[in-house]
């Protein structure tokens, strides 16, 4: 699938979230286009997997490439970005969960930032 191919595939995927769900959180919208299976996110969610880019289908300049996409059609819907903290499901303490191998600070807080509609 070629760069145009995937851009019409992610703001498709991004319409259908906001209608369904009134926000986009970049999990969903990797599950929307194939690039998550429900199995892995669960298995990141319950600490099974050490960072979520690990088990995402297809290389970084491609995720890269989704997520830019994804702040396009936020700003051009006026959308309002809200962070969200990712914590481990199970029982004990909280811990957050890590997006990326080197846990880079605005990596981590674009995977994390679900863009929501206003009003």
């Amino acid at each position: 699938m070629n760069r145009n191919e995937l851009s019409k595939r992610v703001r498709h995927a991004c319409a259908g979230l906001l209608s369904e769900k009134g926000y986009i959180a970049p999990v969903d919208l990797f599950m929307r286009i194939g690039m998550l299976t429900i199995e892995d996110y669960e298995r990141w969610r319950r600490q099974q997997v050490p960072y979520l880019e690990k088990v995402l289908r297809g290389n970084l300049g491609r995720c890269a490439f989704v997520m830019k996409e994804l702040r396009s059609f936020g700003v051009q819907n006026a959308l309002k970005p809200s962070q969200t903290a990712y914590v481990a499901w199970g029982k004990g303490p909280k811990k957050r969960l890590v997006f990326s191998k080197f846990r880079n600070a605005n990596v981590e807080k674009w995977y994390s930032t679900h863009f929501v509609k206003r009003g």
